[in-house]
C-alpha cells in the first residue's frame, strides 16, 4: 500500500503566526513507518520526498507516484535509502542489496521500480535529478567520518557522510547521519541556514519515551518542535535546525538544493538567537 502525502512551502511571516499544531501540521512528519506501507511525504522544498517502508512479511514496491506525473517514480529522480531497521534487501534494475541496520543504498535516475523486502525500516528520500549517477551500497565502514563538538558544550558527535562529494557522485541528494556521544545532547549548534538548500532530519535510536526539541524558524524568530523516534523535521531554507534531546539519539540529515557543498552554511551564534 502507498500513502503520499503533500506539504507545500511555507513562508516565514505566515510560520510566525502558527500555534504548535499548526507548526506540526507544516513542518513534522509522523508515523512514516507502518509495516505493510509505504509512506511518503512530498514538499514543495526543492521537490524533496520523504518517507518510510516497512515490508513485514511481504514485499513492498515503489513504482508509480500519481505526484510526479512520471511513469516510475525514479524517471526523473535519485534516492536515498537508509535502514534503520534489522536486516532487509532493496531489489532495483536487476540487482539485489541486502542492507545492515545503518547501511545506505543510493540509487540513480531512471532505475525503475524499488522492491523493498525482509526486517528492515526502509527510510526514503529523493530529489530531482538531470543525469543518472551510478547507483551504490554504502556500508558505515566506506562513510566518510568527522569528528566535531566537546563535551564541555554538550555536542561532541561523529557525522558520517555517506551520499556526499567525498564519498561517491550524486546530483543533487547529499545524505548521512550524526551520532551523539555519550552525555552530549546538542546537535548542529552554533546554529546556521543554508538560503540555497533545504534539509530534513529523521530522528532515531531513541528510547520510545525520550523526545528532541528541534529549534527551527528564523533566528530572530524561533520556535521549536518536540520530535519522538522516528519523525521527520522538515527544514526550510530560511530556517535554523538545531536540538536538543534527552537522551541519546542518532539524526539523518538529507539535502537537496543549488549545490552538494556540505559545508555551505551561514552560521547563527548562540547570541544572534532570540
Amino acid at each position: 500500500m502507498l500513502r503520499v502525502e503533500t506539504r507545500h512551502a511555507v513562508h516565514q511571516d505566515h510560520a510566525k503566526t502558527l500555534d504548535t499544531a499548526g507548526l506540526r501540521q507544516h513542518f513534522l512528519a509522523e508515523n512514516l513507518f507502518v509495516t505493510g506501507e509505504i509512506r511518503l511525504v512530498y514538499t514543495h522544498y526543492d521537490r524533496f520526498v520523504l518517507g518510510g517502508a516497512v515490508p513485514g512479511a511481504g514485499t513492498l514496491v515503489l513504482d508509480k507516484v500519481e505526484e510526479t506525473r512520471t511513469p516510475s517514480f525514479l524517471d526523473r529522480r535519485e534516492m536515498g535509502i537508509v535502514n534503520i531497521g534489522d536486516t532487509g534487501t532493496v531489489t532495483a534494475a536487476g540487482e539485489s542489496y541486502t542492507m545492515e541496520r545503518g547501511d545506505v543504498l543510493y540509487l540513480g535516475m531512471g532505475t525503475g521500480p524499488v522492491s523493498f523486502s525482509g526486517a528492515g525500516r526502509f527510510y526514503i528520500t529523493s530529489a530531482p535529478a538531470h543525469r543518472t549517477c551510478p547507483s551504490r551500497l554504502i556500508r558505515l565502514a566506506d562513510a566518510k567520518e568527522v569528528r566535531l563538538g566537546d563535551t564541555a558544550t554538550a555536542n561532541k558527535r561523529v557525522i558520517n557522510q555517506f551520499i556526499h562529494p567525498l564519498v561517491m557522485e550524486s546530483c543533487q541528494l547529499v545524505l548521512g547521519y550524526t551520532t551523539l556521544l555519550d552525555g552530549s545532547v546538542w546537535n548542529t549548534m552554533p546554529a546556521h541556514t543554508h538560503d540555497r538548500r533545504m534539509e530534513a532530519y529523521l530522528y532515531w535510536n531513541m528510547d520510545e519515551k525520550a523526545r528532541v526539541m528541534h529549534l527551527m524558524g528564523e533566528p530572530t524568530e524561533t520556535r521549536h518542535l518536540f520530535v519522538a523516534n522516528e519523525e521527520a523535521a522538515i527544514s526550510p531554507p530560511w530556517s535554523i535546525h538545531s536540538g536538543a534531546g534527552t537522551g541519546p539519539y542518532t539524526f539523518i540529515w538529507a539535502m537537496a538544493g543549488d549545490n552538494v557543498d556540505y559545508t555551505d552554511m551561514d552560521f547563527i551564534q548562540p547570541e544572534e538567537l532570540r
